[in-house]
């Protein structure tokens, strides 16, 4: 259709499995198995309700008469009642017990809860896909040192592997998120119009023992462990601040991560892949634009500035409910997290497309070495016979004249030469370039990393082996 606006998430960013999980056809199939579940529930508990009418509605769960349903929402202006309809329409037999004691919240919040615990775990399995990447990048690259940064400025090297594993921790932090939010995501239940049950007071005669069971036997049937205590007639909107805050986190991530790229792109230490008949730019045609690194960032800024939308929601609802969260839901939660789900599968791309420079990264290092070897080269002076205060002193002049050469003459880092020549430090030019090994500056860096990679990331990654189908080929 080229006559209406369409969502650039769907049409560009987010993969087909997570656009599913928020289309019609998964809402209203889940609408029905939630009528199911009521139904079986109350004919368990002793309500009129025979085989036969389940196993019609059974029968019809996945097959949504969509037409009847949309014409029937065009005359009573109600989305639930026109779908009890619709479905009354195929199961006559059934029509009478379906929604049974139910109101609006029982299909529509419940359905929200499991699209989302759902759709988490597709998150949670594109996490762990770049964190799987990022791990590999991580070991290949541990012996790699590199300049750090500080305040963007050169500080004490580290290598381009233990600089992966920031990457990969912040993702880590986001699994542990993803993971508690699973873990304590529960369903609505079956509560009423004001959360009191007042309607199973009357179907069940009051029957206390009976009601109390409703709740656990709908979240068993569904795959939840337990119903949310208490309601209004919906959730609190707060589940949702809850559920968007783990996806802004992960934004923030990969956001970082993209920032990092971009500026090691502009260095040419480390590129984004780039594709034979890739454009960087329409008039400089030389241009490689980290245009993934871009999108990461532009797409995290959306779903960082998204988790407002749910905040003002809760903050806002009154008493046991009010409708001005509808519209807000139904943009806010998946478009978090469609967005969310280009950004993994952006990041993945990215990392397992990473093009490294070792000599261009060997040269930024040397370029700065002699600076950070001056503790060590001060030591070895003094170790031939200098005055430690006297060398300090020494050694801060020359680095303030080489620094001005580099900086003001343009010219190369010429601190050894200048202690070389400097009858204070008595050390020859050769003896100074044995500091001059950046594997001495670089610490525990690529034991860090093969410790954390296996210590912490290893098991996670055997742990989800085979629901996400990844080979096990981190090798620590």
């Amino acid at each position: 259709m080229k006559d209406r606006y369409i969502s650039p998430l769907s049409e560009r960013y987010a993969s087909a499995k997570m656009q599913y999980i928020f289309s019609q056809d998964k809402k209203f199939k889940t609408w029905r198995k939630l009528w199911i579940a009521l139904a079986e529930t109350e004919k368990e508990l002793g309500l009129n309700i025979t085989d036969e009418q389940i196993e019609e509605l059974k029968k019809f769960q996945d097959d949504i008469n969509f037409d009847v349903a949309k014409e029937r929402e065009k005359q009573v202006r109600h989305d639930v009642m026109s779908h009890v309809y619709a479905y009354g329409v195929q199961c006559p037999k059934a029509k009478g017990i379906i929604h049974l004691g139910a109101t609006s919240c029982y299909v529509g919040d419940n359905t929200d809860i499991i699209i989302m615990k759902e759709a988490l775990e597709l998150v949670k399995e594109k996490l762990i896909n770049v964190i799987n990447e990022l791990s590999k990048f991580a070991l290949k690259y541990k012996d790699l040192p590199t300049l750090a940064f500080t305040h963007f400025q050169p500080a004490q090297p580290t290598t381009v592997g233990k600089r992966a594993t920031l990457w990969i921790n912040e993702l880590l932090l986001d699994y542990e998120d993803v993971n508690y939010t699973l873990e304590n995501l529960k369903l609505l239940g079956c509560k009423g119009t004001t959360g009191t049950q007042a309607s199973f007071v009357e179907l069940f005669d009051g029957d206390d023992e009976k009601i109390n069971k409703i709740d656990p036997m709908i979240a068993n049937k569904m795959g939840f462990k337990e119903c949310y205590p208490v309601s209004g007639q919906t959730y609190s909107r707060k589940v949702d601040i809850k559920v968007l805050n783990v996806l802004a986190g992960i934004a923030a991530s990969a956001h970082k991560f993209s920032n990092d790229i971009r500026l090691l792109q502009h260095l040419k230490e480390i590129e984004e892949p780039f594709e034979k008949s890739q454009i960087g730019s329409s008039a400089m045609a030389y241009k490689r634009n980290p245009m993934r690194s871009e999108r990461i960032a532009s797409l995290a800024n959306y779903v960082m500035s998204d988790v407002m939308n749910p905040m003002m929601v809760a903050s806002t609802q009154w008493f046991e409910r009010t409708l001005d969260d509808s519209a807000n839901k139904r943009l806010s939660i998946p478009e978090g997290f469609l967005s969310i789900d280009g950004i993994l599968d952006l990041y993945l791309n990215v990392v397992d497309g990473l093009v490294v420079y070792p000599k261009v990264i060997e040269k930024h290092l040397m370029s700065e070495l002699p600076f950070m070897a001056t503790e060590n080269i001060m030591m070895d002076a003094v170790k031939a016979g200098g005055d430690r205060q006297e060398l300090h002193e020494r050694i801060r002049e020359l680095s303030m004249i080489a620094g001005k050469n580099v900086k003001e003459l343009g010219e190369e880092n010429n601190l050894l030469d200048l202690i070389a020549k400097d009858p204070m430090f008595n050390l020859s030019k050769e003896e100074l370039k044995e500091s001059m090994k950046p594997e001495k500056y670089i610490g525990r860096s690529s034991v860090q990393v093969e410790d954390f990679i296996k210590r912490i990331i290893k098991p996670i990654l055997d742990e989800n082996k085979d629901i996400l189908g990844l080979k096990a080929d981190i090798n620590v």
